[in-house]
């Protein structure tokens, strides 16, 4: 393989995977793992309200999607049972409103 070649190859840009989660997901999962360390349990859906500042409605729907997207585990009818199933690594730095 000539030089010219070589140099190509190594100056190609790898496309980034894409995102498993957007923005505001992220926020969530960010905050998940936020108040777990500090709490040592997961958050109930009235924290997530009175962080976000969002409806009852809204937290459930977000935490239903969540869990069809297997970023969380949660056990149904088990207060505080989220998991996280994405790693530390993987979350965005949380946001302050």
């Amino acid at each position: 393989m000539d030089e010219s070649k070589l140099s190509q190859l190594r100056d190609q840009k790898t496309p980034a995977p894409p995102a498993r989660f957007t923005a505001k997901q992220g926020q969530y999962l960010a905050f998940i793992w936020a108040y777990s360390q500090i709490n040592r349990r997961a958050p109930a859906e009235a924290d997530f309200q009175h962080y976000f500042r969002v409806t009852a409605p809204s937290v459930h729907q977000m935490i239903k999607t969540l869990d069809q997207l297997g970023l969380i585990e949660r056990q149904p009818g088990v207060p505080r049972s989220i998991q996280l199933r994405v790693t530390p690594q993987e979350l965005p730095i949380l946001g302050i409103d």
